[in-house]
């Protein structure tokens, strides 16, 4: 029955990780090279991310300045930017890509908010059906020898306790995303 909940920790912890990794790609308003940094760029006749291509910095709250290691994938980025879904238009200015991120009017920070929600209870759900799975394992334990109902009432219990903690890493990481949106 360890195994069982060991294995639901790391089936959590991937959630919590991927929530948060979702969480990168929504704009606040402020220029951050992790807003870009997961792009995907057709390069070297591969599909790389941003990050393995070029530098990011942001040289301003309203700017990104993007400087490929090799100047002959510039055209690639710039390409990439304009067809990623963060509706940015890259300016290529030779040697470097700058991206000006526009300020947020209030509806689109709100808008944000609700999708940064929405992107936490997705993630809520993977956690219940997590639990649900590693439940039934403890459960189908019970009857084996050595397993009292009493080891899988207090695995469960474990289990709960758990949950409600990678539950409150999840409203933590919406409350600090919601916290950057509605900062101007």
């Amino acid at each position: 029955m360890h195994t069982i909940l060991t294995q639901a920790e790391s089936q959590l912890k991937e959630v919590v990780s991927l929530v948060a990794d979702d969480l990168k790609g929504v704009k606040t308003g402020r220029a951050k090279p992790s807003l870009v940094e997961d792009v995907r760029v057709v390069a070297y006749n591969s599909n790389m991310s941003l990050k393995e291509l070029a530098s990011i910095t942001a040289p301003d709250p309203h700017s990104l300045v993007i400087s490929p290691w090799d100047k002959s994938v510039l055209k690639d980025i710039e390409k990439a930017l304009s067809i990623s879904e963060l509706n940015i238009n890259p300016v290529n200015e030779g040697d470097i890509i700058r991206v000006k991120i526009p300020p947020l009017t209030e509806e689109t920070r709100k808008d944000l908010v609700k999708l940064v929600f929405q992107k936490i209870e997705s993630g809520k759900k993977m956690i219940r059906q997590v639990r649900n799975d590693a439940k039934s394992g403890i459960e189908a334990k019970e009857g084996e020898p050595g397993v009292s109902e009493d080891d899988v009432k207090q695995k469960t219990e474990e289990l709960q306790e758990l949950v409600d903690n990678y539950h409150k890493q999840l409203d933590e990481l919406g409350k600090i995303k919601e916290e950057e949106l509605m900062t101007i």
